[in-house]
């Protein structure tokens, strides 16, 4: 099977070719893609401070002392709504 030469450069450079385009999507799928804001302060939790994002969206926007209304600039990846609304597509 391996014997002819063709045949092992051409699987090398399949599996090359698909291992690299599932770690490129992997990638573009799983990094953050962060956005900065005036947000909404909601709570102000021991895990961070939860503010309400300008399309409506809960995000966690890292510590903070804001109490609950202040408006502030907060940092969060919005990749986090894409993927509520994929997870209710009828909400």
């Amino acid at each position: 099977m391996f014997e002819n030469s063709k045949f092992t450069i051409f699987l090398v450079i399949a599996i090359v070719g698909v291992a690299g385009s599932l770690f490129g999507y992997l990638n573009w799928y799983v990094a953050p893609d962060e956005v900065t804001e005036k947000v909404k302060v909601i709570a102000n939790t021991a895990d961070g401070c939860i503010a309400e994002s300008y399309d409506g969206f809960s995000v966690n926007i890292g510590p903070c002392d804001a109490k609950a209304g202040d408006i502030v600039v907060g940092t969060y990846d919005s990749k986090i709504n894409e993927r509520a609304i994929l997870m209710n597509p009828t909400g």
